[in-house]
This record gives structure tokens, sequence and C-alpha cells, in this order.
């Protein structure tokens, strides 16, 4: 459990990181000369100078504040730390968005114990939209102001509206089992990123599924979805944010429902 003081430290310097990590990232934005890489030795894993410099700046905030926490981030990996807690960086979830200059992209940042994630935010700094949860706190900070972040209340599958990167991403298998949900919807809109995530929390949508994911892809997301009152888990019904596969739902009982049919046929 930590004291007050010390979540106070962690807010602060979350949003330390944000404020870094836009500051990197905005001048390349819809840059003619944005410069794109190919991570992959097989399919497309884009990364920009963006992304490693916005990593980069929110590890010198953690070094000046934070020294003894760990950090995993995306684009330089794991680093040591004793204190318990690890900060989880993704720095420009979407990629792919960003270099196409789509705003659905957005910065990952979470605090995570043993025990998983316990504080996050989802920030979009070309809308200047910051999505909050954790620490008693599940709030959007936006140009409008600040607005509670509450999901949508019960409400039948048939009435849902899904959100998905499939069929980008995911197996076969994987595939039919987020058909499934999908079929049995009212909508489903596909791309979004961690964008999803937000729209989510903010009660806009009711699911989102996804699979093959990072632990930075979602660690972030689990924390402001749950702050906001919605479940995260993996497809069995299982902690998610090691990655791999994951049904974030607006509430249990569509949470239930959607997690059913992922299950049917062994998917």
């Amino acid at each position: 459990m930590l004291d007050p003081a010390t979540r106070d430290a962690l807010q602060r310097c979350a949003h330390e990181l944000a404020d870094a990590a836009r500051a990197a990232i905005l001048p390349h934005f819809r840059s003619a000369a944005l410069d794109t890489e190919n991570k992959a030795s097989a399919g497309f894993d884009p990364v920009t100078v963006a992304d490693r410099a916005a990593e980069r700046a929110m590890r010198d905030v953690l070094v000046r504040l934070r020294p003894d926490d760990a950090i995993l981030g995306e684009e330089y990996g794991a680093q040591a730390g004793s204190s318990g807690l690890t900060w989880v960086l993704d720095p420009i979830d979407g990629t792919r968005a960003f270099m196409s200059g789509t705003p659905t992209w957005g910065v990952l940042i979470a605090v995570v114990t043993d025990g998983g994630p316990v504080y996050g935010l989802i920030d979009q700094p070309y809308m200047g939209e910051r999505f909050e949860g954790g620490f008693g706190v599940a709030q959007l900070t936006a140009p409008r102001g600040i607005s509670p972040l509450s999901t949508r209340p019960v409400g039948g599958l048939d009435q849902a509206i899904v959100f998905s990167t499939f069929p980008e991403i995911g197996t076969a298998g994987e595939r039919a089992a987020f058909e499934r949900v999908s079929t049995a919807a009212r909508l489903t809109r596909y791309g979004m990123d961690c964008y999803a995530y937000g729209l989510l929390a903010l009660g806009q949508i009711d699911l989102v599924i996804e699979a093959g994911l990072q632990s930075y892809d979602i660690c972030a997301p689990i924390a402001v979805i749950e702050a906001a009152g919605g479940v995260v888990t993996n497809w069995q019904g299982g902690p998610a944010h090691n990655g791999g596969q994951v049904l974030a739902a607006a509430n249990p009982a569509i949470h239930a429902e959607a997690l059913a049919l992922l299950a049917e046929r062994g998917a």
C-alpha cells in the first residue's frame, strides 16, 4: 500500500513525464521530414525519431525524480530499480497512426507494482487530451476542461460498440473468436490504438478486444479503465498486464458476455 505522499509524488512525476513526451513528439507530428524505420525482421513494426526522443525525455525525468524506480520502455527496454515500483512506458502507442497523420496515437505511462498497474495516463498530445486513472482519480483533462471518467452502465452485448485492431493483428483462431463477439454487437470499428481505451473509460464505447499486445501497450489502459469502473482481463478472465490477449469492457455484465463468446471452441 502506497502512502498518500508517495501517491502524490508519483502523480506529479507521471504528468511531468507526459509533458516531456508531448514536447518531444509534437514537432515531428505531420512533418514532411518524418523518417520511419522498420524494427521487424519480418512484417512491419515502425519506429520514428519521435518515439525514441519521447522515451529518452521521459527516462531523463525519471533519472531526476525517481532514480530508484525500475523502468520498462518499448524503445529502450528494461532498467532495474530497488523501490518495488516500475514505470511502464510506451512513447507512441500507434506509430502507424502517427506516421499516417491521424491523431489516435498516444503516450502511455503506468506505475506498476508486483500486483499489476496502480496508476496510468493515456495522453493524446495533439488534441491535448489526458486520461488519468488510479490513486482515487478517474478524469479526463482536455481543452474544454476536466471531466470525470466513468464507463457505460450495464447494457447487453447486442447494444455494444466494439473497437479492435483486428484483422491487422492476431492469429486466424483469435480473429475468429473476435468475430463471434463482433457479430453479436451493435457496431464494430477498427483501429484507434490506445485512444479506444480512453473512449471506453469516457463511456463512449463498450468493448476493446485485442491480441498480441505487450505489457507497455496495456498497463496504462488497465489503470485508467479500472479507475473508471471498467474491467480488463485476458481472454481467460485472468490478469492482462503482461500483454497477449486482452478484453477491456465497460462493466462486468458485458465483459462476461464477451468472454463467453471468446472462449467458445477453445479460442
